[in-house]
């Protein structure tokens, strides 16, 4: 079925956002900002939670999964606002992907599916909006070390939700 495969596409997509944060975190790791890579830690977790959401909604519909190649993520950044444009760039991404299984799932009347999207469409709102605000904060840093420090020890405080 073609949403059947659309859902895969998108369990890859979701797996290759973990894998991209993870990139990031190392990237945060070696400049000792440890707020910052605890931050995407988080949104590691919680990009593997999404992966999870969509693979077993694929199993309970009668669908069956089929992992597929994950690309590799960039390796080096020039900073911490490219890295955070770039986890923006890839939200945006995301949200449009999402935005193409729910038009597959609307054409194929797929009801359940348009019901767990609704979910993944609120969720992208969610995660544009985090992003773009420390994108917004990094911008008016500007090259302050002491504004990148209390960007840093904020983005630390973030809890699981």
């Amino acid at each position: 079925m073609k949403v059947h495969d659309a859902l895969n596409e998108q369990i890859k997509n979701e797996f290759y956002a973990s894998y991209l944060y993870l990139a990031m975190v190392a990237y945060f790791d070696e400049k000792h900002l440890d707020g910052f890579a605890h931050w995407m830690r988080m949104q590691n977790a919680e990009e593997v939670a999404h992966a999870m959401k969509l693979f077993d909604h694929l199993t309970d519909i009668g669908g069956r999964v089929v992992l597929q190649a994950i690309d590799q993520p960039p390796s080096t950044f020039k900073s911490p606002l490219e890295v955070m444009r770039l986890a923006l760039a890839h939200e945006q991404h995301v949200t449009e992907k999402i935005h193409e299984l729910y038009g597959v799932a609307v054409e194929e009347r797929d009801y359940a599916t348009q019901v767990l999207l609704q979910w993944f469409v609120t969720e992208q709102v969610e995660e544009e909006k985090s992003v773009g605000d420390i994108v917004g904060r990094l911008e008016l840093a500007g090259d302050s070390p002491e504004a990148l420090l209390l960007i840093d020890q904020e983005l630390a405080s973030r809890i699981p939700e």
